[in-house]
């Protein structure tokens, strides 16, 4: 079936903790580092499994909320100046299944809108971030109609997929929607800023997971953080405690610098950090810097993955299946695979057959 290609492509059956380097430590607090892949998934710890920088410049759409050439099911071309993705007419990603983990799409640009088997749907972005956890199965389609006919549809967003603990693999599924305006976002006096997707800063607590997350374990200290830092200016992401082992992984997305605790590393890499020490991030360049900070306890469990199924073992990635093509996990309710709402409707959340909308004030520290 066609919404597998992506996660089969860009995922091996077994995931694999490591990544190779391009350098010996340099730094106490960098471990290692390596150039981030042009095309598809970065190097992730566990507790993570997958995560993916999409940045499109799509145009104006037409009347249809569409874009001006057709996809072929499978356009990932990452020297286009934007990507179809699994769409045809409009980009994204048309309903696919998935079990046993989580995704979270922080966005910074751009709307998607979404719609699941659970009867859930949204169109959100511009800073807006929709947690949803998969547990014993749910189909979801994320798509990105091309709303402005006025002016370009630019689009930058992470999906982030964050593994459930064996005990909790099987839970309902379940989403929670944190809008922008809510989400804790600290600035500095150097007008370096800190967007706490997942995790805490300065006493500052993200918004809550939904229940059955593995970051709803404050054992977890799992942290999603979106870290900008202008010229000449440097943020300090505190250690975290050492009596715990907490991985932790900075990508540098955007900018042409950037040093840590002083030393240079390459512009658009992935780096491994200490998370006992604290990591001065300083952007010594003319150009604002941006860096995605992924940090948590491992869950050391073991991980078979197979396209959207993410188990411990083999046998119940079978299971899996088997139980997709019987239940379809409460079957499709939605009138298209690649579902889009009105080019009117604005950002709204749809759970549990209640509708809301976003508040009205920000939340900006």
């Amino acid at each position: 079936m066609h919404f597998f290609m992506l996660f089969a492509a860009l995922t091996s059956t077994i995931l694999k903790r490591t990544f190779a380097t391009t350098c010996s430590v340099m730094s106490s607090a960098v471990v290692s580092h390596s150039a981030l892949p042009r095309s598809g998934p970065y190097p992730t710890p566990d507790p993570f499994l997958f995560c993916v920088y999409h940045k499109d410049a799509y145009p104006a759409g037409n009347a249809n909320m569409e874009a001006p050439r057709r996809g072929n099911g499978a356009d990932f071309d990452p020297s286009a100046p934007y990507r179809m993705y699994h769409g045809n007419r409009i980009p994204g990603f048309p309903q696919h299944p998935h079990r046993g983990f989580e995704t979270i799409t922080a966005t910074i640009e751009g709307l998607i809108d979404h719609t699941d088997s659970c009867g859930n749907g949204g169109r959100y972005g511009q800073g807006d971030l929709q947690w949803m956890t998969a547990g014993g199965g749910v189909v979801h389609g994320e798509m990105f109609p091309l709303i402005n006919s006025d002016k370009p549809n630019h689009t930058r967003f992470f999906q982030i997929w964050l593994n459930l603990p064996k005990k909790n693999k099987m839970v309902p599924a379940d989403f929670a929607m944190h809008w922008a305006e809510q989400i804790p976002r600290v600035t500095t006096e150097d007008g370096s800023a800190i967007t706490i997707w997942a995790g805490e800063y300065g006493g500052h607590k993200a918004l809550p997971p939904p229940v059955n997350s593995y970051a709803a374990d404050a054992n977890a200290n799992i942290g999603v953080y979106h870290i900008t830092v202008p010229p000449g200016g440097r943020f300090v992401l505190p250690a975290v405690s050492a009596t715990k082992k907490v991985n932790r992984n900075a990508y540098h997305i955007e900018g042409t610098a950037l040093h840590i605790n002083g030393q240079p590393y390459p512009a658009q890499h992935a780096l491994t950090l200490n998370a006992s020490i604290n990591a001065e991030i300083s952007n010594p360049s003319s150009t604002p810097c941006e860096v995605l900070i992924l940090q948590g306890a491992p869950l050391n469990e073991p991980v078979v993955q197979h396209g959207p199924f993410v188990m411990n073992s083999e046998e119940e990635i079978r299971e899996a299946f088997a139980d997709y093509r019987r239940t379809q996990f409460g079957g499709w309710p939605w009138d298209m695979d690649a579902m889009v709402f009105a080019r009117d409707k604005g950002r709204f959340s749809l759970l549990n057959g209640v509708e809301s909308r976003p508040p009205a004030a920000p939340v900006d520290k």
